[in-house]
């Protein structure tokens, strides 16, 4: 009996993210996403930071969490200013070994801001240094046996990281009451 051949359509791609995406979020601990929705809550400001593509996540993070009223800033950017007592730091790194995010973590840690981390590994270097701590299950960037996920590289960790952060800010947008057309005035129009 021969097997039929693989698809490689692009339908087939979108149900293989699907079900890994299903599967990245049910593993996800409820407590670990309310305490990280709780941080955003009581920071006076909100720092975010990551390397590659966890970055662009927390980029349009901050963009949602600017749309909510909060002082919010991209690490890197040149008018990002210094982090400090009260401030919350959101950082990203699938490994949670990425010297950037260890590096401003520690900077944050040791200026009395409070660090909120998504990575894979609860056990990392950047996790021990956070307050508080989202694991998604995924593959880390250097997991290519494909016993995490079948997708390259941190492709499931870095759109699990986006899912997270949209639902975080819904969930955030729910508590605040604000109509969406409030927020609107708020969005870039210098586009």
């Amino acid at each position: 009996m021969t097997q039929a051949p693989e698809d490689h359509s692009v339908p087939a791609g979108l149900r293989l993210l699907q079900e890994e995406l299903v599967g990245a979020a049910d593993g996800l601990q409820d407590e670990q996403l309310s305490a990280l929705v709780t941080e955003i809550q009581q920071a006076r400001r909100v720092f975010v930071t990551g390397g590659g593509r966890s970055g662009l996540a927390l980029s349009m993070h901050a963009m949602r969490l600017m749309h909510l009223g909060l002082t919010v800033h991209v690490v890197g950017e040149t008018t990002t200013p210094a982090i400090g007592d009260g401030d919350l730091l959101l950082v990203a790194s699938g490994s949670g070994t990425t010297a950037g995010a260890v590096a401003a973590a520690e900077t944050a840690g040791s200026v009395g801001a409070r660090v909120a981390a998504v990575t894979t590994d609860g056990e990392s270097k950047l996790a021990n240094l956070a307050d508080s701590v989202v694991v998604i299950p995924a593959a880390q960037k250097t997991d290519h046996g494909g016993t995490a996920s079948r997708q390259y590289s941190g492709s499931l960790f870095e759109q699990a990281l986006l899912l997270v952060l949209d639902a975080t800010f819904h969930t955030l947008w729910q508590v605040d009451g604000t109509p969406a057309e409030d927020l609107w005035p708020r969005h870039a129009n210098l586009e």
